[in-house]
């Protein structure tokens, strides 16, 4: 047979009507769709680890995200568009809109309803808002926690959080058009810098020894406040002694209800948070800082976007040095390994461990991962020595802590106490219980922690004092529930909000949540079949929150089994 000529029109060459494609397969780009998009990215640098910032530019331009805007990202970032679409549906706060689908109404209203702000009324707010107000003009979501469990219940307008929210503060909002962010006064660059701020920072740059530094975090008793309580000063070891590049990434992705301690002192005095960031930098020499901090804070995105241009302005850091990055509604990102998925612009998957983030963390490099408190006192730390920590005694345990504490007392807000304070010291501090209310119960750390009777009152409120009575502090998510309130309606509640929250990689948290609400809305609960399945979403779970999810569960059959039948 004789070879094929590639010039002959004869053979596989032969193109007719109909032969071949003018464009690639799937949905094509449009022109318009394109510019627009090329607009809002301006000159950024296309790179993967940006779509979720890209994103957030389509989102706030125009509402939503429509098919014609993620073909043309995906085609502008060239990414497949099935990389874009499942980046874009895994987050929360992304409206992503079908062909021929109506797009949702210019403005949005999220109700909180986790467990405060249900204590509050949210339910019956969302419900007065759904009946007072236009659907085709304002759309009214359910939303988990928005970290201000202290002011329950809270709605958020466009960006506008409403506190003490009523249907009456949301009429005259929408009147006066009050749908943007409001930072409070806080301690500037300049004030700060006036009071010997990064005054220690910059004497480490020039003469310090890290290891006296990590030594002195040791010394101090300091522990990872997100949660999880590991030394903090050990860290700083790990991931220095593994070659560079090295990244700092800082967790201020807040999600857990009840907790809102981060926020409170970002709003107030962000430089301490700031400088013990940078210390903590220099120690690993990381490359550059990277902070995630959720969507659900605008203001205080606002507040760091102000203080780390002041930052660079002052010399202080390298421009792009710090890189702020949002979050897009995903609880789970909480989960250090999940928040870099979710900076690297990916979905928010916790990854399998080993290897660890010292080792294997951001773009594959060793990252030192801190919470915003824990970094708030690394520059005191620094500053104050040590003492400042350790010197703090109470009930055999050493140290202070920042307590978020809401529900049923008087003062609900953010009470810094001795690490030794037992929970009717935390109730104290707070004003003592609402008038007519009796102590009954309470949430000691986030839902994951599940649910305490009050009969458990003398137990120092601490890392590592909880864990006989099945719970543990965590980030120290604390709220107290009264005789007139169902510990079971507590539960279901928490275990809601793990179903929305699931990141959905795993079956037995993905179906273990879906099953949990399903059985916990009966009148009596068959609880063989909740032991067996909270006993299957414990041992076979990949991360913390399918296997923290059955806490409450297992807490309420032990200690309120009359509620339960």
């Amino acid at each position: 047979m004789a070879p094929l000529d590639a010039n002959s029109d004869k053979g596989v060459w032969k193109s007719g009507k109909g032969k071949g494609r003018r464009t690639p397969k799937g949905r094509q780009y449009t022109d318009a769709a394109l510019a627009e998009v090329q607009h809002l990215l301006g000159d950024r640098p296309r790179r993967a680890d940006l779509l979720i910032e890209f994103l957030h530019l389509i989102q706030d331009a125009h509402g939503h995200l429509s098919a014609a805007h993620i073909t043309a990202l995906a085609h502008e970032m060239r990414m497949s568009q099935a990389e874009v679409y499942e980046v874009a549906t895994f987050y929360a706060h992304f409206d992503v809109v079908r062909d021929g689908d109506p797009v949702p109404p210019a403005l949005t209203i999220r109700v909180c309803d986790s467990l405060s702000c249900e204590l509050a009324g949210a339910q019956h707010l969302k419900a007065a808002l759904e009946d007072g107000l236009d659907p085709s003009e304002v759309r009214v979501l359910r939303a988990p926690c928005m970290g201000r469990c202290d002011t329950a219940p809270v709605l958020e307008i466009g960006h506008n959080h409403i506190d003490q929210a009523t249907p009456e503060k949301v009429q005259t909002a929408i009147a006066t058009g009050d749908i943007h962010a409001h930072a409070a006064d806080y301690e500037t660059l300049l004030a700060y810098r006036a009071e010997g701020g990064y005054q220690t920072l910059q004497r480490l740059r020039e003469s310090g020894d890290w290891e006296q530094v990590q030594q002195d975090m040791l010394d101090s008793g300091l522990r990872g406040l997100g949660g999880a309580g590991f030394p903090s000063g050990k860290k700083w070891g790990f991931v220095r002694g593994n070659p560079g590049p090295r990244y700092l990434a800082v967790n201020g992705d807040e999600g857990e209800p009840g907790t809102f301690k981060d926020r409170y002192y970002l709003e107030r005095v962000p430089h301490l948070f700031l400088e013990g960031m940078l210390i903590a930098a220099w120690a690993v020499e990381a490359e550059r800082c990277y902070i995630y901090m959720r969507d659900e804070y605008p203001a205080v995105l606002h507040i760091l976007r102000t203080e780390i241009s002041a930052l660079e302005e002052a010399g202080i850091v390298a421009k792009g040095y710090i890189d702020l990055r949002r979050g897009a509604g995903a609880y789970i990102c909480g989960e250090e390994s999940a928040m870099i998925e979710s900076i690297e612009g990916k979905r928010g998957l916790p990854r399998h461990r080993p290897p660890y983030v010292a080792q294997v963390g951001l773009f594959g490099q060793p990252t030192l991962v801190h919470n915003i408190e824990t970094l708030h006192w690394v520059a005191r730390v620094c500053r104050e020595g040590p003492e400042v920590l350790n010197s703090v005694e109470k009930n055999g345990r050493t140290g202070l802590r920042s307590y978020s504490i809401s529900g049923r007392v008087k003062a609900p807000g953010v009470h810094l106490l001795p690490a030794g304070s037992t929970i009717t010291d935390l109730i104290a501090a707070a004003g003592g219980m609402l008038e007519g209310h009796v102590f009954k119960a309470y949430q000691p750390g986030g839902p994951s922690a599940g649910i305490l009777p009050a009969t458990i009152s003398d137990v120092p409120m601490d890392f590592d004092t909880l864990q006989a009575h099945g719970s543990f502090i965590g980030s120290a998510a604390i709220v107290i529930l009264s005789d007139q309130d169902s510990a079971k309606a507590a539960a279901l509640n928490m275990l809601r909000f793990f179903e929305d929250e699931s990141c959905g990689q795993c079956t037995p948290c993905r179906v273990g949540c879906e099953k949990a609400v399903k059985l916990m809305q009966a009148d009596a609960w068959d609880q063989d079949l909740l032991t067996d399945l909270c006993d299957v979403m414990v041992d076979a779970s990949i991360c913390g929150l399918g296997q923290a999810a059955p806490n409450p569960i297992k807490l309420v059959m032990k200690h309120f089994p009359e509620e339960i039948g």
